[in-house]
């Protein structure tokens, strides 16, 4: 059993207007197996929270502390964190010109478990992982998402997710730009990503389209930087209902 515990969590970054804080006091624990829903209107901070985790070098940690497994995340380096068993699926995944996706996937690999993995027995799971995500195989030998539709970057970041075995994934609008096939398949892939390996979710979404299909064990409002409401599934069918505007009314936020 893993443990994420993000505590008290303050964020800010840099504009041309001086320093701006996001984040304002973020308490939220993941355990292995559990998959935690955020939610909340556009700049809430939930984006924050993914890259800050990540270790992206925009966001400053003012204050508080993450934690995988007891071991302090805000020390280590992004390809650390990796190592340790963070993943981060990003919202608009990059295009990378010149390096294909079979060399950058085998690269990921071999970066995080310290050796290769033998050719054969790898290049076969790969195909396996790109064959469940319903990827064609010539798509490994293509530059990383060059020319890839939206669902197709998608599809290939949960290609990732199966193939490295995270302990958590942070998923930051996976659904966005999904149309309804390729939100099933993606779905699917994360949940047996979930069975196989234990994996604990972080699920980062507007909406509640996804949650129909992969299902929330935990939902966290996120409003004006700060968890504003939690509870159970139950509590994403009352945003589908609802909205965020009793949440909005008085916390700034517009």
């Amino acid at each position: 059993m893993s443990v994420l515990e993000i505590k008290d969590l303050h964020v800010s970054i840099d504009t041309d207007q001086g320093a701006k804080q996001i984040l304002k006091g973020v308490d939220l624990t993941l355990n292995s197996n559990e998959i935690h829903a955020i939610m909340g209107p556009n700049g809430s901070g939930k984006s924050t929270l993914a890259y800050t985790i990540a270790g992206h070098p925009r966001y400053t940690v003012d204050s508080g502390t993450i934690t995988l497994d007891g071991e302090d995340v805000l020390e280590m380096s992004v390809d650390e964190r990796a190592r340790a068993g963070l993943f981060l699926a990003m919202q608009y995944p990059v295009e990378v010109p010149g390096v294909t996706v079979a060399n950058f996937l085998r690269t990921a690999k071999t970066a995080i478990d310290g050796e290769a993995p033998a050719l054969r027995p790898w290049i076969k799971e790969m195909r396996e992982a790109m064959q469940n995500l319903r990827m064609d195989s010539s798509f490994a030998e293509r530059n990383l998402n060059e020319g890839f539709s939206g669902g197709e970057k998608k599809r290939h970041e949960i290609v990732q997710l199966e193939l490295l075995k995270p302990k958590f994934a942070v998923l930051d609008e996976t659904d966005s730009g999904l149309d309804v096939d390729a939100l099933k398949i993606v779905s699917d892939g994360v949940n047996k990503a979930r069975e196989a390996n234990g994996l604990g979710i972080m699920l980062i979404t507007h909406y509640t389209r996804i949650l129909r299909y992969i299902k929330p064990d935990f939902v966290h409002v996120f409003v004006d930087g700060r968890i504003a409401e939690e509870g159970g599934p139950e509590l994403a069918e009352r945003l589908e209902e609802e909205g965020y505007d009793r949440f909005l009314s008085g916390s700034g936020v517009n």
